[in-house]
């Protein structure tokens, strides 16, 4: 994942087609060490792509993965129902949320 978001990041500052030496170059200036293996294999694989197609294809593919949520209940009177009950529950919650918060600070701080 760094391989790509260095090559991404070199494409972004206007080289459009960057090598393994500027890609290895960017990664060591921060202190990464570079597995040539690796970066090879990502530059083999992104040979002769565009990366801006790429991209677009991949967000075609990531819209259709579920991204989890609640079930629909299938009678109108269940949903209703069920959501009168959440709707109590969020109210309690935040009754407890504002009781908890009062005690978070406790007397000292996170990095004291």
């Amino acid at each position: 994942m760094k391989y790509l978001a260095a090559y991404l990041l070199l494409v972004q500052g206007g080289n459009a087609s960057p090598s393994s030496q500027d890609i290895s170059s960017l990664l060591e200036s921060v202190g990464v060490e570079v597995e040539s293996d690796r970066l090879s294999l990502l530059l083999r694989d992104l040979e002769g792509k565009d990366i801006g197609q790429l991209i677009a294809e991949g967000n075609t593919k990531l819209a259709s993965v579920p991204s989890g949520g609640a079930a629909v209940s299938s009678s109108a009177g269940a949903g209703a129902a069920a959501g009168g009950a959440a709707a109590e529950e969020a109210a309690e919650e935040a009754k407890e949320e504002e009781k908890e918060e009062s005690d978070d600070d406790m007397g000292f701080g996170l990095f004291d």
